[in-house]
């Protein structure tokens, strides 16, 4: 064996011959512990871990000095500084997907008064989260690369003009660029994963459980706020002020971009020097990362397919346009309880059995709002169930992301994971459009949802939750 190399324990499914330890070779490090932060006030946790020989320090050669601290993860992110960047990140989240669930409102409106099919509509957001989701990987690698706060901004710029031009649109094709493509850009700039990368690099490992459920949260209070303010503007200045409204909403995430901005960033988070290529071929080698993705797929058709199509659903069937208005905010503001509760419980018990029970959940609620009669009471019943599952998945799957592979490109391996979700969104959407004018029905796809639903659980129950383990050169 080579000076200052060591094999490290294959992972399940490797084919990396064992070797042993020993006092005069580098150990391995988990990627999702960071020994830059945890140096020199030991951790508990971290011997409960990993177990080391003794006299050999975690991430740095036996007898050689301390790896060099990493300025992304320590010199940038004192608590009050990391206490900014949460809550300027959760509220650019609040608009972002506050904004974003309220699509679904103007379906009807302006289908009816431009004279466009619902499959054209559908269309367009279908091809908003297929962009959203393409152009994710790109957001978090720019996010990782050069700090949250520019993406944010860019992102938050996009948003504003695609509503702009959202409103003016008129023609199918006009709506699909704008409502479709260039809000796309916006949503893959200022959601989730770009502030979950931000959020998990400033925080300490302990407190990343509670720290991503509470941005989650905020993603959920803004359905909650948004929903029944944009269904009266829509019956009190009509859908076209209401975009203009939206679109000053949307820029308003412009300035809060900069209290989420990320400092004295030097590439090394995790105290381990990996490229982004390196990240992206050792996540895709890993059987983990595919599960994870295909099921994050199920979430999106699930969820978009529902969000988009549940207030016409209602109107078809002879209810108010209050009650899915209703409904939408119901989910909203379960979702807030649901998804800071699971992200908690991620901190505490198993996250792929808590996404394997949400994805099971989510089939069996369903199923017993088709069964049951359709009322007004059904459907707020119904909302108030699948919020508190709605988006439960999301600091769970991203939880699991940086616990397997580390926090240093986490906004890029969670916006991969996240392009499989966003496919699910594209053909929850427009599936939704398609099937219903072809049928007059939305029957075949809420049977299709049960059946993902069951898929989804089975495929994240065997998912390996340990941290990948690395190699630290020596140094000579």
């Amino acid at each position: 064996m080579g000076e200052g190399s060591s094999l490290v324990p294959p992972r399940r499914g490797e084919n990396t011959p064992r070797a042993r330890l020993s006092a005069d070779v580098p150990v391995t490090t988990l990627a999702g512990s960071d020994p830059a932060r945890d140096e020199p006030a030991p951790n508990p946790l971290r011997r409960l871990l990993v177990r080391r020989p003794a006299g050999i320090r975690l991430g740095s050669p036996a007898g050689g000095a301390a790896p060099r601290r990493s300025a992304a993860l320590s010199a940038g992110t004192s608590p009050r500084r990391a206490t900014l960047l949460l809550v300027c990140g959760s509220l650019v989240v609040t608009l972002a997907m506050g904004i974003r669930h309220t699509f679904g409102l103007f379906l009807q409106p302006m289908t009816l008064d431009l004279g466009w099919s619902r499959e054209a509509f559908s269309f367009a957001v279908a091809l908003q989260n297929l962009v959203w989701g393409a152009s994710q990987p790109l957001s978090g690698w720019l996010a990782d690369r050069y700090g949250a706060g520019r993406v944010l901004f860019g992102g938050a710029l996009l948003y504003a003009a695609g509503l702009v031009l959202m409103a003016q649109a008129s023609s199918p094709g006009e709506f699909a660029l704008s409502a479709g493509v260039l809000i796309g850009f916006g949503l893959s700039g200022t959601t989730f994963s770009v502030v979950y990368g931000a959020v998990a690099r400033a925080v300490e490992p302990r407190r990343q459980a509670g720290a991503l459920a509470l941005v989650g949260a905020a993603g959920s209070f803004g359905q909650f706020m948004l929903v029944p303010i944009v269904q009266q503007s829509i019956g009190g200045l009509g859908w076209l002020r209401t975009l203009f409204v939206l679109a000053f909403a949307a820029a308003a995430m412009a300035p809060l971009a900069a209290g989420a901005a990320e400092r004295h960033r030097d590439g090394h988070a995790g105290g381990i020097a990996q490229s982004a290529r390196e990240a992206l071929a050792e996540a895709f080698a890993h059987r983990s990362f595919a599960l994870l993705t295909l099921g994050f797929f199920v979430c999106g058709f699930q969820v978009v397919f529902i969000g988009a199509h549940l207030p016409a659903y209602v109107l078809d069937q002879g209810l108010s346009g209050n009650v899915g208005m209703l409904a939408l905010a119901l989910i909203g503001l379960f979702n807030i309880f649901g998804t800071f509760g699971f992200g908690h419980l991620g901190g505490r018990y198993s996250k792929k059995h808590l996404l394997a029970g949400i994805y099971l959940a989510r089939s069996a609620v369903i199923a017993v709002f088709l069964l049951l009669p359709l009322s007004g009471t059904s459907v707020a019943l119904f909302a108030a169930a699948m919020g508190v599952l709605w988006l439960g998945t999301v600091p769970l799957t991203n939880g699991l992301v940086a616990q397997i592979f580390g926090v240093r490109y986490l906004a890029m391996l969670s916006g991969v994971v996240f392009f499989s979700h966003q496919i699910g969104s594209f053909l929850g959407v427009w599936l939704g459009g398609l099937l219903f004018d072809a049928t007059g029905s939305y029957t075949l796809v809420w049977m299709i949802c049960i059946g993902l639903g069951a898929v989804a659980a089975l495929l994240n129950l065997p998912v390996d939750e340990r941290p990948v383990a690395r190699i630290v050169p020596a140094t000579p």
